[in-house]
Order: C-alpha cells, then structure tokens, then sequence
C-alpha cells in the first residue's frame, strides 16, 4: 500500500477518524413506544378529563420525540442504521469501524452484522463471524481484528455493518421531558406554518434547554 493512499484515505490502523463511513440509512425506528406520559401531557396542555383529542395528541407526542432525537442526532428509542465503508486497503491487520450515531453506556449499542461483499463476478456479500470484531464503547467504533483479502475493489462501499441503538438515559431526564412538552404545547397551539401575529421565542426554550446535550461536530 503506497504512502500516498494512506495521505489521501482514512488511515484505519493508526488514528481514529470520526467520518471513516461512507454513507448511513436508517434502516427502522420505534413508532410505538410513548415518550411522554398522558398524563404529563394533559396536564401541560390543561385538558384533564378531556378524551376526545386522545388520537391527534398520540400523534403529536410521537412527532415530538421524533424532532428531538433529530435535533440531539441519537436515539432516545432504539433505532437501527446501516452504515457503509469504502475499501480499508489493509489485510491481516485490526482496523477501526467509526459508527455515526450512538446512545451512551456499553450497552448503548447492539451490533446486528458486518460483512463485506467480496471480488467475485458478480460480488457475493459475505457476514462476518462476530469473533473477528467486537464494539469498542470508549471510541464508539467497532474494532475489526483482521480484514479479509478478498474484499472487493469494484463495488463503491463493500463493508456494511448494521447496529441498533438502545434506550438513551436521556430518555429519563426531566429537563428533556420538558422540552418535549414545550415543544409538543407549539405543535398543539400552532397548526399552521403561518400566523398573522409576529411570533417571538420564549427566552429559555426548546433549544436553549436541548442544546447542552447536542453533541459537538468536529
């Protein structure tokens, strides 16, 4: 492997490089499990003993955790992603696999498979054994042991790896509760994309309140 491929590519063998993945779907999410307690949303929006909006307010605190786990870039539910890797260039040798999105703990995140679609015409996507790779919690990346030789050179991305995200600790922190009920109130009050009314931010509000546990992107 000459010294210019090492300059120009992600150097998997020495330091850790955060955006060593290609490409990152999200392959499912859970659109079942309520965040936000009935309760703590009746009593935010005053409609105690009031069922007849029960329906939209289900869809509503649905669409609220769905803005916040975007905003924050993590799961507060399980989510799982595929995540897509160009070709490391390195055989026989341990390489690091960065992963985009985690939950905090070691047992933030479940790996589900790594593989790799080889050199054969047409390329055979092949799992790896789970022996041959283990997830490093303190860089929230997967330490593959040894790549095989016969990874393909032709298909652009060749190493998918697959993973679920578990239940955030963030999903219990009252502060974020609240934010969701702040911003579950806006989505209630304002059903429209315009107003007649200039609008203001409250000063300490749903961002303001988000923001410290937003991670920082180098």
């Amino acid at each position: 492997m000459s010294s210019d491929y090492l300059s120009i590519a992600p150097n998997l063998t020495q330091n850790r490089n955060p955006f060593n993945y290609e490409k990152v779907e999200q392959v499912s999410r859970d659109f079942a499990t309520s965040w936000l307690s009935e309760e703590q949303i009746k009593q935010q929006l005053n409609l105690v003993d009031d069922d007849s909006q029960d329906n939209y307010i289900y869809d509503l605190e649905l669409a609220t955790r769905m803005i916040i786990e975007d905003f924050l870039g993590m799961s507060i539910f399980p989510t799982q992603y595929r995540v897509y890797y160009g070709n490391p260039g390195v055989t026989g040798m341990a390489a690091t696999l960065n992963l985009p999105e985690t939950t905090q703990g070691t047992t933030g995140v479940t790996i589900n498979s790594v593989g790799y679609w080889n050199g054969s015409v047409p390329s055979v996507f092949v799992p790896m054994t789970s022996n041959t790779y283990q997830y490093d919690p303190t860089g929230n990346q997967i330490i593959v042991t040894s790549f095989p030789s016969n990874i393909s050179t032709q298909v652009a991305n060749p190493i998918v790896v697959v993973y679920t995200t578990a239940r955030s600790p963030y999903a219990n922190y009252l502060n974020i509760q609240q934010a969701g009920l702040l911003l579950l109130t806006h989505l209630y009050n304002n059903r429209s994309d315009t107003t007649v009314d200039k609008m203001k931010k409250i000063p300490f509000g749903v961002e303001q309140i988000l923001r410290p546990y937003k991670p920082l992107v180098m």
